[in-house]
């Protein structure tokens, strides 16, 4: 008998299928939301013809909307001019402070390395809710990037903007499922729109779950053999970052839900907790949707829609609704004229500073 033994063989090393699918997937899931916009937008930068195309085109859309706007409330009142103007004011006020806590939230998302100003991040904000008036959904998020990386001393890369914007959606949801469940539990509303909150506060759930796994499945050794892998494993959003996250965007959406409980009673509606929850989850559930007509008229349809399933009349519902919108692009432009003339600010401080050295 010989005394040469085989050297024991090694067992091969078996992944579990799903490991493998969501390694492979994971990556794509977090860029290709982002990437096909941004693609769109360096080819389009790069094409005159096309920067005028599109030019035209939304010059044409915003004529085209502003027209039909000033024909339909010559013969009637603006929704607005129906509402307290003090009412309306504190309104306006608690927009723009739940602008300033979903920067805040939205900042929480980046490594300290690579966090942008709150200015920038709100600035993004104000940018993306002047843009979805007239471009379809996800240009929004598209300009939030652009704002942000071009606002001088951004240290985040475009891929580092797209995956804390994946992050933020998901934040957004989680911080959504007890506004929900409160709305879908508390309104007499039809049994369609009940069974839409619902899902809105499951999908929380379901987001609050691929948050939680996320940092685990980016340690992996199989998803860290992918390049982008390795990439994402230092940024992806730690438990105390998201939980912090998570509590800014929570009351970014509380303060909303006040502002809009305001405004539901001075619109004459009445003061409505449930009603204001259902109108700010149906126009959150449309902003998540990944394609679709400009951004602001998609949530204003799916919350006038929301409040015509309660029994309140299609006139009056729609009044709210565009009256939300408005309120919501001025607070946004309000925000954007902020952060100009802050950065102009601090860009003339600078020079006066040089010039006297």
């Amino acid at each position: 008998m010989s005394n040469d033994e085989n050297p024991p063989s090694q067992p091969a090393e078996h992944h579990d299928p799903l490991e493998l699918i969501a390694a492979s997937t994971t990556p794509i899931v977090l860029e290709g939301r982002y990437r096909m916009l941004l693609g769109a937008l360096a080819r389009l930068r790069r094409s005159q013809k096309s920067r005028w195309t599109l030019a035209g085109g939304s010059g044409a859309l915003v004529v085209a909307l502003s027209l039909l706007a000033v024909h339909h409330y010559a013969t009637s009142s603006w929704p607005l001019s129906s509402g307290r103007p003090s009412l309306l004011v504190a309104v306006g006020l608690l927009l723009i402070g739940a602008q300033a806590l979903k920067a805040y939230g939205w900042g929480r998302l980046f490594t300290p390395e690579e966090r942008p100003k709150v200015v920038a991040l709100a600035a993004g904000n104000g940018g993306a809710a002047l843009i979805g008036v007239v471009l379809p959904g996800r240009f929004d998020d598209a300009m939030r990037v652009a704002v942000v990386r071009r606002y001088p001393g951004c240290p985040a890369s475009v891929s580092t903007l797209c995956l804390s914007l994946v992050m933020l959606g998901l934040i957004d949801s989680v911080a959504l499922v007890p506004l929900a469940s409160v709305g879908a539990a508390a309104t007499g509303a039809a049994v369609g729109v009940r069974a839409g909150l619902a899902l809105v506060a499951l999908a929380g759930v379901t987001a609050a779950a691929l948050i939680l796994g996320l940092p685990h499945l980016a340690r992996s050794r199989r998803v860290e053999n992918y390049r982008l892998g390795r990439w994402l494993s230092p940024r992806t959003t730690s438990p105390r970052r998201a939980i912090e996250a998570w509590l800014l965007v929570s009351a970014c959406w509380i303060v909303r839900g006040a502002a809009l409980f305001l405004l539901l009673g001075t619109l004459g509606i009445g003061f409505s907790v449930p009603l204001a929850l259902l109108f700010l989850c149906a126009g959150a559930a449309a902003a998540a949707l990944p394609v679709g007509p400009a951004g602001a008229a998609t949530q204003t349809g799916a919350g006038a829609a929301a409040l015509i399933g309660t029994g309140i009349g299609g006139s009056q519902a729609v009044a709210v609704a565009i009256s939300v919108a408005a309120l919501g692009v001025f607070s946004g432009a309000a925000v954007f004229l902020f952060a100009v003339v802050w950065r102009s600010g601090v860009s003339l401080r600078a020079r006066a500073t040089a010039s006297r050295a």
